[in-house]
């Protein structure tokens, strides 16, 4: 599988924006999948994750901010982030993940950049 990640850019403190990540293959629909960020010098973290159930998980950091969502008809996940801090500066990656714990298990895309700053 792979992943085309797109939407970031930069915004100031308070902004919005809205990621999409569009999956290859035809077997979108039974995937968990995760929304994960990487700050310089860092490892990956996971921001959010929604199971092919649709049940949804947030990082504390991100709780009442993003929201994750999928279009299984589109082969695409979404991750909308509202109340952007300059904390949330970093490339944006999405991929499979363990329906328990986020566990990243596919290959990386490019990710999107996103940097939040006056």
């Amino acid at each position: 599988v792979q992943f085309v990640e797109s939407g970031g850019g930069l915004v100031q403190p308070g902004g919005s924006l809205r990621l999409s990540c569009a999956a290859s293959g035809s077997r979108f629909t039974i995937y968990h999948m995760g929304w994960y960020r990487q700050a310089p010098g860092k490892q990956p973290d996971v921001v959010a994750t929604i199971t092919s159930g649709g049940r949804t998980i947030y990082a504390d950091s991100v709780k009442g901010r993003f929201t994750i969502s999928r279009d299984n008809a589109k082969n695409t996940v979404y991750l909308q982030m509202n109340s952007l801090e300059p904390e949330d500066t970093a490339v944006y990656y999405c991929n499979t993940c363990t329906e328990i714990g986020g566990v990243p298990l596919g290959s990386w895309g490019q990710g999107t950049q996103v940097t939040v700053s006056s």
